[in-house]
């Protein structure tokens, strides 16, 4: 099964990214599922109604998000409404939405997804580690589900790193976001998972972290606020990873990097060929 899950889409130049190359990809290479970070999708801070429809066109199968989930205050009223967008599965009780879900992919396989957010120099939410590991429960790979994805939205990527042994075995992948630098230590664990420490980001990176550089740079200097940051507006770069799993047992084969178009240097999957 082919799994592409890409990283934090910020602003207009992230969705522009998405909506170019990822429908070419998918087609291209006969991808299965899809599932993106889409919390800076608006402006760089949250997502719209409006912008989430347009990322599931593109492609995408599930939307996770992290901490900016509620920036578009329109979230906490139509999420109840989309099964396909996550927040946090450790956020309180009666927090609307869901942050975990099962969908069926392009190949009729069952997949699970679920969102978790770190609490390494972040909110004080509940436990993530019991969440996620009652929703695995239910959601055993290789009997339940055919595949399951962790996104781990975290600052500390020690953090990450912890969940992706924790987990080891018991999921297909386990990626980190919130970061939007790419990390280079993508790799199959003892037990059989894919892991990476941060995707990355579906945005512009002649940017700090995907936002127009001349605020962040100017608040480092003065030391004082000052106009509200926004989202930067080059050429952006698609950002993530695929992963190749095992039918039968629903763990991976593989993990490579991928990254198209904008700033970076390219990587695109060596064995993701076009299907016949």
């Amino acid at each position: 099964m082919r799994l592409l899950v890409l990283g934090d889409v910020v602003g207009r130049a992230g969705r522009t990214a998405v909506a170019t190359h990822l429908p070419r990809l998918v087609e291209r290479w006969s991808v299965d599922f899809v599932a993106i970070n889409g919390e800076n999708a608006a402006g760089g801070f949250g997502i719209t109604e409006e912008i989430a429809q347009g990322l599931l066109d593109a492609g995408a199968d599930v939307i996770t998000t992290g901490n900016h989930v509620w920036d578009q205050r329109e979230a906490l009223v139509f999420i109840a409404r989309q099964p396909r967008l996550l927040r946090p599965i450790n956020f309180p009780p009666g927090t609307p939405g869901r942050g975990a879900t099962m969908v069926t992919a392009r190949n009729g396989a069952r997949v699970f997804v679920a969102n978790v957010m770190g609490r390494v120099f972040m909110e004080a939410l509940d436990d993530p580690v019991r969440l996620v590991e009652a929703a695995l429960e239910q959601h055993a790979i290789g009997s339940e589900v055919d595949a399951a994805i962790l996104d781990v939205h975290a600052e500390a990527t020690s953090e990450k790193q912890v969940f992706g042994h924790l987990f080891d075995g018991r999921v297909s992948l386990v990626c980190g976001t919130h970061t939007h630098c790419p990390t280079a230590d993508h790799r199959v664990l003892p037990g059989g998972t894919a892991f990476i420490t941060d995707l990355g980001m579906c945005g512009a990176y002649d940017s700090v972290i995907g936002m127009e550089k001349e605020e962040p740079m100017r608040r480092m200097v003065e030391r004082v606020p000052g106009q509200r940051m926004g989202p930067a507006t080059g050429p952006a770069t698609l950002c993530g990873v695929a992963v190749e799993t095992d039918d039968a047992t629903g763990l991976a084969r593989w993990i490579a990097p991928l990254r198209v178009g904008g700033d970076l240097e390219g990587a695109v999957p060596p064995g993701w060929q076009e299907r016949s």
